[in-house]
């Protein structure tokens, strides 16, 4: 979010010179900068013992592609809680293994995605009201049913070309 008032005070934000910021939104009765805010969200690849990812639908996103779960942190909540918690309450999901990939900014709707690979066993899915429809798909099959470069694509690409990296728990 890019603030063009100081949520102290109310007053307008000016332009100022900082540091090595450069041009940064400045409170002059605050005397401080005001950095744009962003969201933070997990992005989670669901992987069962067979290598296959689970890959959702949901029709206010996309009813073309499929996409991974994600989902914002609450307050008070971890990244790592928030993707087990999504998986739960998406597909009915249990995760038994949890690897941190990598973080993505999704600009667009100032958001940072933080991207993990999610070990869960095979098991009928529990959609939740936003979920439209959920699929099983191999390694090889995943990359073609997503829409190429998303962010989600980028972590099953990840996952696809380093799978090692996500051994089975107990492996």
């Amino acid at each position: 979010m890019r603030s063009k008032f100081c949520p102290h005070c109310g007053r307008k934000l000016e332009l100022r010179e900082i540091g090595d910021e450069g041009l940064t939104p400045w409170c002059a009765d605050c005397e401080r900068p005001i950095f744009d805010s962003f969201s933070t969200c997990v992005i989670v690849l669901a992987v069962n013992e067979d290598g296959e990812a689970v890959l959702i639908r949901q029709g206010y996103i996309n009813t073309e592609n499929y996409i991974c779960v994600a989902g914002h942190i609450k307050p008070g909540e971890n990244a790592e809680d928030t993707a087990v918690r999504e998986l739960q309450e998406e597909l009915g999901l249990e995760t038994e293994k949890l690897y941190y990939v990598k973080s993505y900014p999704y600009g667009k709707k100032d958001l940072l995605m933080l991207g993990y690979v999610a070990r869960v066993k095979k098991a009928p899915f529990v959609l939740s009201g936003e979920v439209d429809a959920a699929k099983w798909f191999s390694k090889e099959e995943m990359l073609a049913a997503m829409k190429a470069k998303t962010i989600a694509w980028q972590l099953a690409k990840e996952y696809k070309e380093h799978s090692e990296n996500y051994p089975r728990p107990g492996v």
